[in-house]
């Protein structure tokens, strides 16, 4: 697959490089976050939202709207699922990493996608990239063998456990957690996920 860079002009769709934010502590802090084997994600850590940097995203990304600041750390080469949200979401590249990234647009009626539409894309580490609404994403994809670091931010209580019973038709099913609608591959094997994707599970 053909690995893009983040500020190649093909990126502009899904989303843009974040300039003249203060990283420097937050890079150092995500040091001390596990990087396992597996993916793992944490969707707030009172250690990264004490942060100045913290302030900044809220004030000048989310306009003022509370924010969460996470991280996806671990070890990863597949696609296996796509989600969006009612939001932009930042990621912060602690390591090099790739996103595979798709258009909601390109979700059918029936909220199968494609995943021949997939792109990937080359983020270095220290890049502030801001993905738009309509933005296909998961998990980013690691770039060397030690595995991927990233920093998440989003509006306060996204990716956490529902309190309401999600829908059984049409786009509600596609809800796993709060401002999360989730479209997964079926070889992925994620318990309860709707499995929409289809084509290849892409690897890199």
């Amino acid at each position: 697959m053909n690995v893009q860079k983040v500020t190649d002009k093909s990126f502009r769709k899904y989303g843009r490089v974040l300039e003249g934010y203060s990283l420097s502590d937050l890079l150092e802090a995500m040091k001390h976050t596990p990087l396992p084997d597996e993916v793992i994600y944490v969707p707030s850590v009172e250690e990264l939202e004490a942060i100045p940097a913290a302030q900044e995203f809220k004030n000048r990304a989310f306009g003022g709207l509370p924010i969460q600041i996470g991280y996806c750390n671990g070890k990863n080469k597949k696609l296996n699922a796509l989600e969006y949200h009612r939001s932009s979401e930042i990621n912060v590249a602690v390591t090099d990493m790739i996103l595979l990234t798709g258009m909601e647009q390109d979700v059918g009626e029936d909220y199968t996608y494609d995943t021949s539409h997939v792109e990937a894309f080359f983020v270095p580490a220290g890049t502030a990239v801001e993905m738009y609404a309509t933005t296909l994403h998961y998990a980013p994809c690691m770039a060397s063998e030690t595995g991927f670091r990233a920093v998440v931010v989003l509006p306060a209580g996204t990716n956490t456990e529902l309190d309401f019973p999600a829908g059984e038709s049409g786009e509600e099913r596609l809800i796993t957690a709060k401002n999360k609608w989730l479209i997964a591959h079926e070889e992925a094997g994620i318990e309860g996920a709707f499995c929409g994707l289809r084509g290849e599970n892409i690897e890199l």
